[in-house]
């Protein structure tokens, strides 16, 4: 059987200008749950990643990720906030 990924069309789901604050800040935790559960299973930091050493450059502060980094972590957050809109849900600053 081949895995066919079909995830929730978000293409139409603008995000207001300011939500990218949240976003930032989502994305940030987002690498912070990522590093927080690669240095419990024995990663450090190293200058290139060595998976047979558990090396990666990205265990650092996310302030300190290359973009590169940063857009996927602020990707990942800008969907999931786009998947909460489109199924309902509204995001609302208390």
């Amino acid at each position: 059987m081949t895995y066919k990924p079909n995830p929730i069309d978000t293409s139409g789901i603008p995000l207001p200008e300011d939500i990218h604050c949240l976003v930032e800040m989502i994305a940030g935790n987002t690498h912070d749950v990522w590093a927080e559960g690669r240095i419990s299973e024995g990663w450090r930091y190293g200058p290139e990643k060595d998976t047979a050493k558990k090396l990666t450059p990205d265990l650092v502060p996310y302030e300190d990720l290359p973009e590169s980094e940063k857009d996927y972590d602020r990707n990942t957050a800008m969907e999931t906030i786009k998947v909460l809109i489109s199924l309902g849900y509204r995001i609302t600053k208390g």
